[in-house]
């Protein structure tokens, strides 16, 4: 972006992210308390027995976010014996389905799942989310995230949710297969990339794979060819700004550029109807070549079948456009509090130990790239793979980027945008026609 906040943001990935070289501090093993962890009394002030809804994006017992939620969750419950944690584990597009019900009627879990700026907004203009300003306050918790990524989860001076990663979009590859289909090198434009995927496609060899069922994976994508076609970031801004429409050459360009991977074949058939967990797996069970998609997948990759295979590489200029150190940022998805909770202390003591602990956890259990968190440990020492620590040097050059479409628009422009990508996975569209599309949607809902 090129507002003030994206700038400093920029600053932050490039500096923030260069995770500290000292052993981990915390003073406990695994996921053990600490004594700050309850020193607010949460749930002990009685003997009553509590229950806490906690709706995450979660589902899968193979990744690391999965098994540190579940360590975290079982330690805090033996710890707090009159508190149980009820864990409501859904994927990405279900959990935001389900919000958008409960929020209607006004019975949002106590602790749900939200995403950051535009997306979150109308959840706080509703008085739907607690305040967590006392949370991040207490034992300086703000301190240990990333400079300036709270204000992405903040209004008018209150924090209202507590984010779970902050993380670049880049390209994994299966070395393997790009060895099997004879290929040397990996694409540094987006010709080279067309070449790549036909060469893939030509060996039965699916090229890239993707779950558009959950239709923010090709969106995502989307947005890094039009960060290029752009010549870097801000578009959106700048036509939430007056300075351009979605008309502009630079958005039509990505749209074509876009559909050109589709007509080469690079998506699994039936893309649109494969959800983004059964997505990923295509890639992480060997049978694509690449998987364009956040860090946050660092880790299951490196617990999959295929870890000793996979390494990335910086999604391509586009027709001689960009800066491959210009990344698709994506402030992660984030833990929120209900302000209609029945058991609102309890709640805030539970997330204060859960986003205290969670760094340390992530750690060890070899999922902290791309974490919110200011991270204290040297990966390569701790046993990280090879692809991890090559994703940590990345980190280090990043020159800025831009955020996803549906963090940056309103949800209903979001939603007209995220359909009509959907759309380009199964029909042949003009870009000029998508781009008035995308420009109508945005002048009847303006921000």
């Amino acid at each position: 972006m090129r507002t003030g906040k994206m700038k400093a943001f920029a600053l932050t990935m490039a500096g923030a992210m260069i995770f500290m070289l000292a052993a981990c501090s915390s003073g406990q093993e695994g996921g053990g308390t600490t004594d700050n962890s309850s020193s607010s009394g949460g749930g002990e002030k009685s003997g009553e027995q509590v229950t806490i809804t906690f709706q995450n994006i979660y589902p899968d017992p193979t990744t690391p976010a999965h098994k540190m939620m579940n360590q975290l969750v079982e330690q805090y419950e033996k710890d707090h014996p009159n508190i149980k944690i009820e864990l409501d584990s859904l994927n990405t597009d279900q959990q935001k389905l389900k919000l958008k019900t409960q929020a209607a009627s006004k019975e949002v879990p106590d602790i749900t799942i939200v995403n950051p700026a535009a997306q979150m907004k109308p959840f706080v203009d509703a008085g739907l989310l607690a305040p967590l300003n006392d949370v991040v306050d207490r034992d300086n918790l703000k301190d240990k995230f990333q400079d300036g990524l709270l204000n992405y989860y903040s209004f008018d001076s209150n924090v209202y949710a507590l984010p779970d990663g902050n993380n670049i979009e880049v390209v994994y590859y299966n070395k393997a297969l790009f060895e099997q289909a004879g290929i040397k090198e990996t694409p540094k434009t987006f010709d080279e990339l067309l070449e790549v995927v036909k060469t893939l496609k030509a060996k039965g060899i699916t090229p890239i794979a993707i779950g558009e069922k959950d239709s923010w994976t090709g969106s995502l994508l989307f947005m890094n060819i039009l960060l290029r076609t752009n010549g870097g970031p801000g578009f959106l801004q700048d036509v939430i700004d007056g300075k351009k429409t979605f008309n502009d050459p630079a958005f039509t360009e990505a749209v074509a550029a876009f559909q050109e991977l589709v007509k080469a074949g690079a998506f699994p058939d039936g893309a649109t109807s494969i959800d983004y967990n059964a997505g990923g797996n295509i890639f992480k069970t060997g049978k694509a070549a690449m998987y364009i998609m956040g860090t946050w997948e660092t880790g299951a990759i490196d617990s999959s079948s295929v870890a000793d295979q996979v390494a990335a590489f910086q999604f391509p200029t586009v027709n001689g456009k960009g800066d491959v150190n210009e990344y698709i940022i994506a402030p992660g998805s984030a833990f929120a509090i209900s302000a209609n909770s029945e058991h609102l202390e309890e709640t805030k003591d539970f997330l204060h130990y859960f986003m205290t602990e969670m760094p340390k956890v992530k750690f060890e259990l070899k999922d902290a790239v791309g974490s919110g968190h200011k991270i204290e440990g040297d990966f390569k020492a701790a046993g990280y793979s090879e692809l991890a620590v090559g994703l940590n040097e990345l980190f280090k050059n990043i020159k800025g980027g831009d955020l996803a479409f549906d963090n940056t628009m309103n949800p209903a422009v979001a939603q007209a945008h995220l359909s009509s990508i959907q759309n380009l996975f199964v029909t042949d569209a003009d870009p000029a026609q998508v781009a008035q599309e995308h420009q109508a949607a945005f002048e009847a809902n303006p921000q």
